[in-house]
């Protein structure tokens, strides 16, 4: 009964959501998948679910893209172009005392990432009952630029939160980004017509994108090396926790309608938070030695790694930054041979991130899992996210251990894998009577492999290798990248699905996940335990 359960939900696309108007809403709700592969439902339509998984993505992909591009000042230049000396200056000697007083620091800036993940989801849960409410109920369309508005905005945000961060600092940044957040938030929560409602989700949207850039910057710049891989992956897992926030916000609803509005509206407390958490935080020390304010450095270091480090740290930063004399790159020096191969690398990730499957796996999860016997949309929630967020937790444990290129070989290895026994639990006539069985443990298996690496690692690795003179203008050009290739996929996925097959469509991309390996090995730098000059070294001799 399984195994024909789960043939009729795929085949044909009939029974899964493939309906004219759940296939727009859930085209449109596509488009906001990043990456993170939890999936939401209220319990109520497939649809619904659906809804809840886009959006869910959405926040893992970008987020992680643009902020850590921004973060450290590595030199990146990849070709055999000339040495441009940045700020590049290893936090190695703060190890010692430093980790006890970072970490308060690291968790005020993560309410950015929690705000992120939260404004993902919380529509999941309200949508219904706000389109009552807004008297929107019968139109897909304009509940379907409630959903995308904000992923309009977060577009904005994410190509502007890079260039606001080098220009008045980090912790202003997060304060100026609290604006956008808290507004947006209250807006859709008093929202009276659809028009208020979209322009507080654009509005919502602006904050998360800036949010996305500046999250891992900041943690990246204030992190000792040693424990930099294991503080920087912490962004995502605050992301996973803003979604599940969202996913419990939404529990009252069936007994109160008008309980969305406080949905949205608690999350003006997070950017209070925010605001006030950053206006006690120190600034980065790299960014207030580039803007010669050595005072304030000095103040910044002692707080963040003791008094003894203060002499050693400014001189270095200091030393380093003299060489920092050309201007700040314009676009078309990213295509330069100076500066393409490393931005290519920061473009790839992202894309191969994208083109792995990551939305196909969320999509068709509720159906996979009926197919096993459960039917429960919150169990298939539960047990998808709970391997989310078991991976990232795991690999914050291993990043500063295994490396970084090591977790992006053994994620992309274990997606293929996944994908590839997806695709045999659809097609192959021998294992018909576990199809539904396998294609959970392949589910499962995929999400936390994605977990492992390609979730959370790109994130993390572009801010360790972006050279500061095009830090800024690198992120904006992978998170484009990011939510261009996301866009794609949501806009003609189900069709590709109806023309192909879905069993076809999990094997092309179990062959994107082996491109993904290959590309990998060849090109991408370990960055574990290596100060940023010896990253740099190994840009530009192509090592």
């Amino acid at each position: 009964m399984q195994s024909s359960t789960y043939a009729a939900a795929v085949k044909g696309n009939a029974a899964f959501a493939f309906q004219r108007r759940s296939s727009f809403s859930n085209l449109v709700v596509s488009r906001s998948v990043a990456a993170t592969g939890i999936r939401f439902s209220t319990g109520s339509s497939t649809s619904k679910a659906i809804m809840g998984a886009k959006l869910v993505r959405a926040e893992i992909g970008i987020h992680s893209l643009s902020s850590s591009v921004k973060a450290r000042s590595v030199r990146a230049q990849a070709s055999s172009g000339g040495g441009d000396e940045e700020e590049a200056i290893p936090l190695r000697s703060q190890q010692g005392n430093s980790s006890g007083t970072v970490l308060p620091f690291v968790g005020v800036a993560c309410l950015g990432a929690i705000l992120f993940g939260y404004h993902l989801g919380v529509v999941n849960g309200a949508l219904e009952y706000l389109a009552k409410d807004l008297g929107i109920a019968d139109n897909a369309v304009l509940q379907g630029w409630i959903v995308s508005a904000l992923l309009a905005g977060a577009t904005v945000g994410s190509f502007t939160g890079g260039a606001l961060a080098d220009k008045f600092g980090r912790t202003r940044t997060f304060q100026l980004d609290a604006i956008p957040l808290a507004i947006g938030a209250f807006l859709c929560a008093t929202a009276q017509s659809v028009q208020t409602m979209i322009v507080g989700r654009l509005l919502a949207g602006i904050g998360i994108g800036i949010s996305s850039a500046i999250v891992p910057l900041y943690i990246s710049e204030i992190s000792p090396t040693e424990i930099r891989g294991a503080l920087g992956s912490v962004n995502q897992l605050f992301i996973c926790i803003g979604i599940l926030a969202a996913l419990i916000a939404g529990l009252p609803l069936a007994a109160n309608p008008l309980w969305w509005r406080t949905m949205f509206g608690v999350a003006v407390i997070p950017s209070v938070l925010l605001a006030i958490g950053m206006a006690f935080s120190p600034e980065s020390p790299r960014w207030l030695v580039q803007q010669g304010k050595l005072t304030q450095a000095e103040k910044a270091i002692k707080t963040l790694y003791g008094k003894e480090k203060v002499v050693e740290l400014v001189r270095d930063l200091s030393t380093s930054g003299q060489g920092t004399s050309e201007p700040e790159a314009g676009w078309f020096d990213l295509f330069s041979s100076r500066y393409w191969k490393v931005v290519s690398v920061g473009a790839a990730l992202f894309l191969f991130q994208q083109l792995a499957g990551i939305n196909a796996v969320v999509y068709y999860s509720t159906s996979v899992f009926r197919s096993a016997g459960i039917q429960s949309d919150v169990a298939a929630s539960a047990l998808v996210g709970a391997s989310n967020v078991f991976g990232t937790a795991v690999a914050s444990s291993l990043m500063d251990k295994m490396g970084r290129k090591s977790l992006l070989l053994t994620s992309f290895g274990g997606m293929a894998l996944s994908m590839l026994l997806l695709s045999l639990s659809f097609t192959w006539k021998a294992l018909a009577a576990y199809s539904g069985t396998l294609a959970v443990v392949g589910t499962v298996l995929y999400v936390l492999s994605f977990s492992l690496g390609a979730g959370p690692v790109p994130a993390l690795l572009l801010p360790e290798i972006f050279a500061s003179r095009i830090r800024a203008k690198a992120v904006a050009l992978s998170l484009g990248m990011h939510w261009i290739s996301n866009f794609v996929i949501g806009l003609y996925f189900l069709s590709v699905v109806t023309k192909f097959g879905i069993s076809s469509v999990y094997l092309g991309f179990a062959g994107v996940c082996v491109l993904a390996v290959m590309y990998i090995a060849g090109n991408v730098v370990e960055t574990k335990g290596r100060s940023l000059e010896e990253i740099e070294l190994a840009l530009t001799s192509g090592a």
